[in-house]
Order: structure tokens, then C-alpha cells, then sequence
């Protein structure tokens, strides 16, 4: 019996934490948006105890958020498909631009609640994105449609120095594509007559 109540309190915390997550992913997605703990609170449908029962702080909140992101970012690299390992590789990279979006202002709110100069959650995630990118970055390198003269943490790096750049409505996503592009090898130049 006590077993059984155990099972359910486990249960209904693990929707709980579900249910912060989820509203705080919600919340954080607006541009500029910096929801206080009590808005992610109203917004999960939980009270303030069992909010900070599961994040102490809105560091650990934010860190939270970031990894789940990451873990999408990973989870695609292992599912992306293409025709070449070149159109895989690439179906990545627009992947992580576009959800790099979401994790750009999480990055910056740990980088201004961090007390060190470049927080261990960020480290680590960036360590964990390029391991889950390597097998796409080699296999399209080995045939031929990625240059080998650069890293793919040269390319995540890129992307993500891009993404800050505020685009034109115009023109929206050329600059990636421009980057996207000049990872391709040069063609080979016909020989002079």
C-alpha cells in the first residue's frame, strides 16, 4: 500500500515538473520575454512551494530549459534524414538555426545570472551538441560536399553569431543560407587553354 502512494506523489511530481517545463518553455519563447517565477507558476497551474520544490531558483529554471533544448538539438542529429550525407548535414544545421532561436535568449539570461565567466551548463551542451553533430559533419566531409578546411564547432559558432543578427523581413535567413553555402567545396576551376 504505502508503495502504490509513493508511486503516485513520484508520478504526480514528475507531471508537475512536465507542467513547469512546458509553461516556461511558453513563456520564455517571446521575444524579450523574461516571466518571473510567479507567471511560470499561474501559467503551470502549480503553487510557488512546488515550483520552487523542483527549481530552487530561476537559474536551475532557465539551466533546465537549456538542456531540453540541446536535447532536441541532439535527438535531431540522430533522426535527420537527406538524400546525401551532404542534404543531412545541412538539414541539421537549419535545425539547429532555427532552434537555436529558442536557446539564444536562455544562453544570455545564464551568462548574466552566472556568477563564472562562462557557466558549465553551456560548456557542457556545447560539447554535447558537437559530439551528436560529428557523425553528420564527418559523413558529409567524406563525400565531398563539406569542405575540410573547417571545424564543426567553427560552424555552430557561425550559426549562432548569425543568429544575432537582426535580418531584414526582406531577406530573412539569406545570411544562413550565404553560410550554408560557403561550407560547400569549390567547384573546380577549368584549366586555362
Amino acid at each position: 500500500m504505502g508503495g502504490e502512494a509513493t508511486a503516485v506523489r513520484r508520478a504526480d511530481a514528475e507531471r508537475n515538473r512536465s507542467k513547469i517545463i512546458a509553461a516556461a518553455r511558453e513563456a520564455f519563447a517571446a521575444p524579450g520575454a523574461a516571466p518571473s517565477m510567479a507567471e511560470i507558476a499561474r501559467r503551470a497551474g502549480v503553487g510557488m512551494a512546488t515550483l520552487y520544490r523542483n527549481f530552487p531558483g530561476r537559474l536551475e529554471l532557465v539551466e533546465e530549459l537549456y538542456r531540453h533544448t540541446v536535447d532536441d538539438i541532439c535527438e535531431a542529429a540522430e533522426h535527420v534524414t537527406g538524400e546525401t550525407p551532404g542534404d543531412a548535414f545541412f538539414a541539421w544545421l537549419r535545425f539547429f538555426h532555427t532552434t537555436g532561436a529558442r536557446k539564444k535568449p536562455l544562453a544570455s539570461l545564464l551568462l548574466a545570472e552566472s556568477a563564472s565567466d562562462t557557466p558549465v551548463v553551456l560548456r557542457e551542451n556545447r560539447s554535447r551538441t558537437i559530439a551528436a553533430g560529428e557523425p553528420l559533419f564527418l559523413a558529409a566531409q567524406r563525400s565531398g560536399e563539406v569542405r575540410d578546411d573547417v571545424s564543426l564547432g567553427q560552424i555552430l559558432d557561425g550559426l549562432v553569431a548569425l543568429g544575432g543578427v537582426d535580418n531584414h523581413p526582406d531577406f530573412a535567413g539569406a545570411l544562413i543560407r550565404i553560410m550554408l553555402d560557403g561550407l560547400r567545396p569549390p567547384a573546380p576551376r577549368p584549366a586555362k587553354p
